[in-house]
């Protein structure tokens, strides 16, 4: 999993639309605090950080993850507008094991992190996905809340998977319908519903995870119970 912080939405949307094509679990954050609950949750592989954030700035945020025991090994790429050499230096020497200054191109940064990752020994098609409690082990076909196996059909597996694997992704039910059933299916995207349903419930409190987005579809990203 890798963590963005960005206050830019648009360049964090594309970010993490891009990470996600490329198999890479990602989720954005616009500031510090939302970024601080989701790292005692859930710890990243790699950081991506802007420095200029409204609250606070992206320095303070890698001191905190170097000062800290749990996060002091996680690699840190800065992605900033702050291109001197001043400020590259401050940045590699705060910490930070590699910088970005704006506007990058997403096939350096995408190159950048697969290399950061194969340092650490971390892979970014993860045979386990997490968020909080909840998780995918691929190699068993199996979901687990509090490491607990949630007994899923097929499809319930294969609608999880999809969704945690896009996390922040919104899908229509036209769109589920295309990916989990076949193009043909003619049961109507009430099937959607009803499978969303089921998984929400077998899911207990990580149900609220699966977000519906109004009048569009559904997507993965919610906050844990």
């Amino acid at each position: 999993m890798i963590y963005y912080v960005e206050d830019d939405d648009n360049i964090r949307e594309l970010v993490v639309y891009t990470l996600l094509q490329m198999n890479m679990p990602c989720r954005g954050f616009a500031e510090g605090k939302a970024f601080r609950t989701a790292i005692a949750e859930e710890k990243p592989d790699l950081v991506l950080l802007d420095i200029m954030l409204p609250g606070e700035d992206g320095m303070s945020l890698l001191q905190f993850l170097r000062e800290n025991q749990q996060t002091a090994e996680i690699p840190v790429i800065m992605l900033t507008a702050k291109g001197t050499e001043m400020d590259k230096v401050q940045g590699l020497d705060h910490g930070a094991d590699d910088y970005m200054t704006k506007p990058f191109g997403m096939a350096e940064l995408v190159a950048r992190i697969r290399a950061r990752l194969r340092r650490t020994g971390t892979k970014t098609d993860a045979e386990t996905l997490r968020c909080g409690t909840l998780s995918i082990d691929r190699r068993a076909h199996k979901a687990f809340v509090d490491d607990e196996e949630v007994p899923l059909t097929l499809k319930e597996y294969d609608l999880l998977l999809l969704l945690m694997e896009n996390s922040g992704a919104v899908f229509t039910r036209e769109q589920l319908l295309e990916r989990i059933w076949e193009m043909g299916y003619d049961g109507g995207s009430r099937t959607v519903d009803v499978h969303v349903q089921t998984l929400r419930s077998k899911l207990g409190h990580c149900a609220c995870m699966i977000e519906t987005v109004r009048g569009v579809g559904y997507r993965f990203g919610g906050d844990p119970a």
